[in-house]
């Protein structure tokens, strides 16, 4: 077969199996096995195929036919322009958080940051590239989760430490800013995620509790241990969540607090600053 049918195949059995976006995910199945990029694909999508190839992408789409995210077949993301290792044991970084690194950057410069519940350190990784901070500290329970962010920074080559904790259990130490997206997704909400991420996504990172707000308590309820003067403290929040979050936020004494929205104009982010 060439380039092309082999292509065309595996779209066509990624449609049959209900994968959305079949187009690109084949796409991108194709690319990781062949190590070719499109320019490449049009110059050359008529030559035939080697077939050792076409068995790899063979076995790759029958994996995301069992509806494995394309991330953790291929172990690479991108995230703000950077690239990521993933894995099954951190949640693949999504568009949404992207918006929560950007928001901090504002307040970045200069400043020593830790990254709480970091899992693939997608969030203090971009920062410590992109947002001229003084120092970043990533913190994570999951020691398979700190193992992938070990990864990225050496990927990213950012001199960062990590620490593996219980929330605050291990951090020591106080910080300009600290940063978190934990898990908040209700239990019970859990069952009606796509497969993608219900049977696939650590549920260690996803689960908040019955109402997806116990991580939120924890932190807000520790952070002014750990936050320097006019800290300030960001979350990353499922889109309802906006106005618990900020009460939590206010009835510890935070001040300032502000929610922001995503670039499909949901609520994404809290943020407030520690009294002084």
């Amino acid at each position: 077969m060439t380039l092309a049918e082999v292509l065309k195949q595996g779209e066509e059995r990624l449609l049959h199996a209900g994968i959305e976006e079949a187009a690109l995910n084949s796409w991108y199945l194709f690319s990781h096995c062949f190590q070719i990029d499109k320019g490449q694909f049009f110059l050359h999508s008529e030559d035939i195929a080697d077939e050792k190839i076409v068995c790899c992408y063979e076995r790759l789409l029958g994996e995301r036919e069992k509806r494995i995210p394309l991330e953790y077949i291929t172990n690479e993301t991108e995230f703000m322009g950077l690239p990521f290792y993933v894995n099954e044991n951190v949640l693949i970084p999504r568009q949404d958080t992207e918006c929560l690194v950007e928001e901090v950057m504002k307040a970045s410069q200069g400043k020593d940051i830790l990254d709480l519940c970091t899992g693939s350190g997608c969030i203090g990784i971009s920062l410590a590239v992109l947002g001229k901070c003084k120092s970043v500290t990533l913190a994570d329970i999951s020691v398979e989760a700190l193992a992938a962010a070990k990864k990225n920074a050496v990927l990213n080559q950012v001199d960062i430490a990590i620490i593996q904790s219980d929330l605050f259990a291990e951090v020591s130490g106080c910080f300009d800013i600290i940063v978190s997206n934990p898990p908040y997704i209700p239990t019970e909400e859990i069952a009606g995620l796509m497969p993608e991420v219900r049977d696939y996504e650590p549920r260690l990172a996803l689960d908040g509790s019955s109402d997806g707000l116990l991580f939120y308590r924890s932190i807000i309820a520790e952070s002014g241990y750990f936050l320097k003067r006019e800290g300030m403290l960001y979350f990353e929040i499922g889109c309802n969540q906006g106005e618990a979050v900020s009460r939590l936020m206010r009835e510890a004494g935070f001040s300032d607090v502000i929610i922001k929205k995503d670039l499909a104009g949901l609520d994404r982010i809290v943020q407030g600053r520690r009294k002084s």
